[in-house]
């Protein structure tokens, strides 16, 4: 099984940037799709990007496209969220998911393990 870890997040203000990391262990990260969801208090488990297996596609939600990009290095195990021009809206715990399929998904019932989260904080 795989188990991935996020690090990276922070308090950081509106505009400002954030990148957060997933480390993944296990033989079959560079196989699996890899997406990133996020989750604020009150509220249900969010979209925010998915990377194919070869990171040849991604898929970002209309709400971060264009301010977020989503990138991994499956010689490091690795996948990233790089956040730009941060909102007080953006802020919620990120989580790191991975599917044991080849293919991207924005749902979240897709995946098939997930980290244990970050939290990122927007000032406004």
């Amino acid at each position: 099984q795989v188990q991935l870890v996020e690090s990276g997040g922070g308090l950081v203000q509106a505009g400002g940037s954030l990148r957060l990391s997933c480390a993944a262990s296990g033989r079959t990260f560079s196989t699996n799709a890899m997406g990133w969801f996020r989750q604020a208090p009150g509220k249900e488990r969010e979209f925010v990007a998915a990377i194919n297996w070869s990171g040849s596609d991604t898929y970002y939600a209309d709400s971060v496209k264009g301010r977020f990009v989503i990138s991994r290095e499956n010689a490091k195990n690795t996948v990233y969220l790089q956040m730009n021009s941060l909102k007080p809206e953006d802020t919620a715990v990120y989580y790191c998911g991975g599917r044991l399929r080849l293919g991207i998904s924005s749902d979240y019932r897709n995946y098939d393990y997930w980290g244990q989260g970050t939290q990122v904080t927007v000032s406004s």
